[in-house]
């Protein structure tokens, strides 16, 4: 029983440590960590001020009225930033939420080249899937460096510039009504349930802690493909140690076993 529960214990600690891998990713000659460190509780800063697609400024904290869903993207993304937005699209369509009355999104640019002529553009390919009442309730906002440091530092988003590109994690934040953030929903296509559910606990105000990271882990970004690819070593190596590990309890047990029905006899 001793053995059992030791191979058990071994099995927990593997699980728990790949379920906690941390989404980094790095280019050659290049220090910077990119990917989220999550900043649950975390109010966004009342001072961080944007422009809308009119090239107004605004400040976003007043723009959080609701349950909102931050994406953070750059409009000229070769890889999954337009996946990630056509996530936010279909997923929205599913929630059983109205877009507007019980919750918003808002998109900002991490690009500070990006103008509000280019948020126009982009909200073009939202407009031609959904009604025009609801593409009025997400909002796309551009803005300088200086903004775009304070909300990315604020929500523990990390990015880095790699050429004319940015190498730069794949998730959506979830807000209060407050500006407090509540949630982290990774990859590029979200299950309804738990969007919905993200967006009720957020207008309660409740933050959660994300458990699986797997899919921001599976991906990194190739320079010179210009885009991002499934980290296939990474993958096999983590299946590989999982296994390992399972064959290694099972051996444990079966011996186990084997000791008892010996000294039964």
């Amino acid at each position: 029983m001793k053995n059992r529960n030791f191979g058990f214990g071994i099995l927990m600690l593997v699980i728990a440590g790949l379920l906690s891998i941390p989404a980094v990713a790095q280019v050659e000659g290049l220090e910077e960590e990119v990917g989220i460190v999550e900043h649950l509780d975390t109010i966004i800063p009342a001072n961080i001020t944007f422009n809308n697609e009119q090239g107004q400024p605004v400040q976003l904290k007043s723009l959080i009225t609701r349950p909102t869903i931050l994406t953070l993207v750059y409009y000229d993304c070769p890889g999954i930033c337009p996946q990630l937005l056509s996530g936010v699209s279909d997923v929205i369509e599913k929630i059983g939420l109205e877009l507007g009355k019980d919750y918003q999104v808002i998109t900002v640019s991490f690009n500070d080249d990006d103008t509000p002529e280019a948020s126009v553009e982009k909200k073009k390919n939202f407009l031609r899937a959904h009604s025009k009442p609801r593409a009025e309730n997400w909002t796309y906002l551009t803005g300088d460096s200086a903004n775009i440091y304070s909300l990315t530092h604020a929500v523990g988003y990390n990015f880095t510039r790699a050429g004319n590109d940015f190498m730069h994690p794949s998730c959506i934040m979830v807000l209060s009504p407050q500006g407090k953030v509540t949630r982290y929903l990774y990859g590029t296509s979200y299950l309804p349930f738990d969007v919905k559910m993200a967006l009720i606990e957020a207008q309660k105000g409740q933050s959660r802690p994300t458990i699986n990271r797997v899919l921001e882990y599976c991906f990194s970004y190739d320079p010179e493909g210009r885009k991002y690819t499934l980290q296939v070593t990474k993958i096999t190596a983590t299946i590989i140690i999982f296994f390992a590990v399972a064959l290694f309890i099972i051996l444990i047990v079966r011996s186990s076993r084997k000791k008892s029905k010996t000294q039964n006899t």
